[in-house]
């Protein structure tokens, strides 16, 4: 007979799983759940602040650890995205991020020549190619030879033979 309590007909309303984790914010304003990636408020929220995530099936929604003035934790709700390595951002979101136009950080130079204006092809080799491909290969580099180094270090190259006189 206790059982016939449980028996009963099922609530009209369904009930709702969810899923409740703790995640840190990022510089971004993007927070890291279920291998995708979630937007913040800028404004509300601070790296490497804590966020609850609460996730069902169909949608993610991040709240503030503590409440607001108004007593408000939600600060965002997004869909649940599917699979993995999406990026879930509302662009409102944004607002209050540096844009990074105050951090230059060129020195206004021309950025140096390549060495060679045609540089060699692919019968030169797979390291060749390579080099050719990358950013080091532009560089410019100055040349000097070795004897230089060892005038500055006060050494002599390996294959100078030493006279007794100074091994003594």
């Amino acid at each position: 007979m206790r059982d016939h309590v449980a028996l009963r007909p099922l609530s009209p309303t369904p009930y709702v799983v969810t899923q409740r984790h703790l995640r840190h914010v990022g510089k971004d304003c993007l927070v890291a759940f279920d291998a995708n990636l979630y937007s913040v408020p800028a404004r509300k929220v601070r790296p490497p602040q804590l966020v609850e995530i609460r996730a069902t099936k169909s949608q993610v929604t991040l709240h503030s650890t503590v409440p607001g003035a108004d007593g408000e934790t939600l600060l965002a709700a997004h869909s649940r995205a599917v699979g993995r390595g999406a990026r879930i951002v509302d662009e409102r979101h944004w607002d209050g991020l540096p844009t990074g136009a105050g951090r230059r950080v060129t020195t206004g130079d021309v950025p140096p020549q390549p060495r060679r204006e045609q540089p060699l092809g692919p019968e030169a080799g797979p390291l060749q190619a390579l080099l050719n491909r990358a950013a080091a290969a532009s560089v410019q580099v100055g040349r000097r030879p070795l004897s230089v180094y060892d005038e500055l270090t006060g050494t002599r190259p390996f294959t100078t033979n030493r006279s007794t006189k100074e091994l003594s």
